[in-house]
């Protein structure tokens, strides 16, 4: 198996969980490269549903050596949360678990500063998470940052908090009276989250280069989805990192020569959680019918997501972008019943005829989508795992995909469960 970055090709919630689980199987190395808690990876594992917000699916095949890379931001308290659910599993992560000394730490502060900035932007709000992920970015960028490295050195530490709330408090941001815990308080209690987590920590560049070295063979995990690229994606109503293929090689430190192939993974249709524009979403009954058949709700907040017609466009610009080679499509089953879908293949703004996805978020909110109507195949699909037994008009809609993006399709998911999967070779 080459080495392998799989990015969702949307804005996340593609299914990338079970497609890193099943391409785990051919790898020995499974890497993520940037996000926080606030994304989650739902996996089924003996026979019931688990979700992975910072560990990498990786973790639930035995041996396997999983990592969180530099360009991730940690929540310790939210890391010892898996970790704890893990072992209730009876998966045992240590001497295959680790945690980049350089990894930026989400710090209590950043929770309550995000909630604030959330409030003061009223109705034009970003729709975030609350999990502290934009904020500990910030800081990353802002040289204010504490990484992981860090709480080892307990009077560094202690300076950089304090520093940090001087800061904070400088520029308005909050005071003790925005729930803020003294410094002395907040420094203990990460310090005693640090004591928990000492035997996961190294430096992650070093094991993941001995790897290659080694001719192992690595998958490289982002979350959210192309379209929440910090550079590429629909600013401002995107992530603080960039979740495209790129991405991998400054949130691991591996050089890009490494990389033998990038996996898109799309839903059959489209979804976005939070705010900003969507050019297909259907907000009526059938946009709420894929909402339910699809179990459409945040696998973090368990927020509803938005639901819309397949938008080529979109797809096209994420094969630029990462240099996808080949998609995974999943959840197939959810339009089953449908006796027509619609896939937009160009949009109409101003009187004008766009056929590339628009960076501009001003005209994303104007335009309107052309569609093209497929006819649907009214059979269930679900549970299937052989190209022979999908409806006709589903293979018409999985080669329409292919043919009109110039990729292979790698695999069809058409349920939950490692089984429930086609392979096309």
């Amino acid at each position: 198996m080459p080495n392998r970055v799989v990015v969702g090709a949307q804005w996340g919630d593609e299914g990338k969980g079970k497609i890193v689980d099943l391409l785990a199987e051919e790898a020995d190395v499974i890497a993520r490269y940037q996000g926080g808690a606030n994304a989650g990876h739902t996996v089924v594992y003996k026979n019931q549903k688990f979700i992975l917000h910072l560990i990498p699916s990786g973790i639930l095949r035995p041996k396997k050596v999983c990592v969180i890379g530099s360009g991730v931001v940690v929540d310790l308290e939210s890391l010892l949360e898996e970790l704890a659910e893990l072992k209730k599993l009876g998966v045992k992560p240590e001497g295959r678990l680790w945690i980049s000394q350089g990894a930026h730490l989400v710090m209590p502060y950043h929770k309550i500063w995000e909630k604030m900035e959330e409030e003061r932007r009223g109705e034009n709000k970003i729709g975030t998470t609350l999990r502290g992920i934009g904020p500990a970015y910030e800081d990353k960028t802002g040289r204010r940052g504490i990484r992981v490295c860090d709480l080892w050195n307990e009077s560094n530490f202690e300076k950089k908090v304090e520093d940090n709330l001087k800061f904070y408090a400088s520029v308005g941001r909050f005071s003790a009276q925005n729930g803020i815990p003294p410094k002395a308080e907040l420094v203990n209690s990460v310090l005693k989250l640090r004591d928990r987590v000492k035997g996961f920590v190294a430096d992650t560049s070093i094991i993941l280069n001995e790897a290659i070295r080694k001719k192992k063979n690595l998958l490289l995990e982002g979350a959210q989805g192309t379209l929440l690229d910090l550079d590429f994606g629909t600013y401002p109503y995107n992530t603080s990192s960039n979740t495209t293929a790129g991405g991998a090689c400054t949130g691991l430190g591996i050089g890009p020569t490494v990389i033998d192939e990038v996996i898109g993974v799309a839903k059959a249709y489209t979804t976005r959680v939070g705010n900003g524009p969507f050019p297909t979403e259907l907000n009526d009954s059938l946009g709420e019918y894929l909402r339910r058949k699809g179990d459409e709700f945040g696998a973090t907040t368990r927020r509803p997501r938005r639901c819309g017609w397949l938008d080529m466009l979109i797809l096209k610009y994420s094969v630029r972008l990462n240099g996808i080679s080949k998609l995974a499509i999943t959840k197939l089953d959810v339009l089953d019943e449908l006796p027509e879908i619609k896939v937009a293949v160009a949009y109409k703004y101003k009187g004008k005829i766009l056929k590339e996805f628009p960076q501009d978020t001003n005209i994303l909110e104007q335009l309107t989508p052309i569609y093209k109507t497929l006819p649907g195949w009214k059979t269930s699909t679900g549970g299937v795992t052989s190209w022979k037994k999908l409806p006709v008009n589903a293979k018409k809609y999985i080669d329409f995909i292919a043919k009109n993006l110039g990729v292979k399709i790698l695999l069809v998911s058409t349920g939950c469960g490692r089984e429930e999967t086609i392979w096309l070779k």
